[in-house]
């Protein structure tokens, strides 16, 4: 079933200019069909109301919530070209609450003001647009690029960081880590990955002098940065029952 997003005007629910020029000429949708809609941060079934090249959407039944529970962030170092494409829209799938570019030590690229406001802007389209196709309700939150010292007390404030650290031995595993804090009434997890080439022994050192950092290994193979999030998140939802 196809899936918009509606809001609420004077005259109902309307679709915005895209998602109607989407709706009437690349789907070819007539008044009456039946299709799923977003409104209020409300899942609906709902029918189309076609008024010359406006659509309007009459609410039916509501559908069952899909945002999960567990409020997970997940801080990407930022990596090159455009991976960080890909892994905003797996994210995003997977049901993350927010996602933060991180400047790191060994991050190559670096943003200035104008390209920033281009990739976020880029950014929070993949994110609506993955939004739809998964069936969530809200799109992540999408935060401008930020040093990982200018982090800390945001890091500070979740009930757990973890760090998916190809030179971490020992400790438990993500399973266990998520299962402890869940018990202990957790509802805030982080995901800290860093870009191509790593996070530095000095960021690990200062994150666990600073933060309740735990460091994880993804087991014996070395994942790529646009891997290892994703890996990383799903494994957390799957541990926090938000796959089942």
């Amino acid at each position: 079933m196809h899936r918009f997003y509606a809001e609420q005007t004077e005259e109902g629910y309307a679709f915005s200019p895209e998602d109607a020029r989407h709706a009437l000429r690349v789907l070819r949708l007539k008044d009456g069909a039946e299709v799923e809609i977003v409104a209020g941060g409300v899942r609906w079934q709902a029918t189309l109301e076609v008024r010359g090249d406006r659509i309007f959407a009459r609410l039916g039944d509501r559908l069952p919530d899909t945002e999960a529970k567990l409020r997970v962030t997940l801080y990407q170092g930022l990596p090159k070209a455009d991976k960080m494409d890909l892994i905003v829209r797996m994210a995003t799938e997977l049901g993350a609450a927010a996602i933060q570019p991180v400047a790191m030590d060994r991050s190559v690229v670096r943003l200035d003001g104008k390209d920033e406001g281009r990739r976020r802007e880029r950014w929070e389209k993949i994110a609506r647009e993955a939004v739809k196709q998964c069936g969530r309700v809200c799109p992540p939150e999408i935060r401008g690029t930020k040093p990982l010292s200018a982090l800390c007390g945001e890091m500070q404030a979740l009930d757990l960081l973890l760090i998916p650290w190809e030179e971490a031995t020992g400790g438990e595993s993500i399973g266990q880590q998520v299962r402890v804090a869940l018990s202990g009434g957790a509802t805030s997890v982080g995901i800290l990955i860093g870009p191509e080439g790593g996070i530095d022994a000095e960021e690990i050192s200062w994150l666990c002098a600073n933060t309740n950092t735990k460091t994880v290994t993804l087991g014996p193979r070395i994942l790529r940065t646009e891997t290892a999030g994703p890996v990383a998140l799903a494994l957390v939802m799957g541990f926090a029952g938000e796959m089942e």
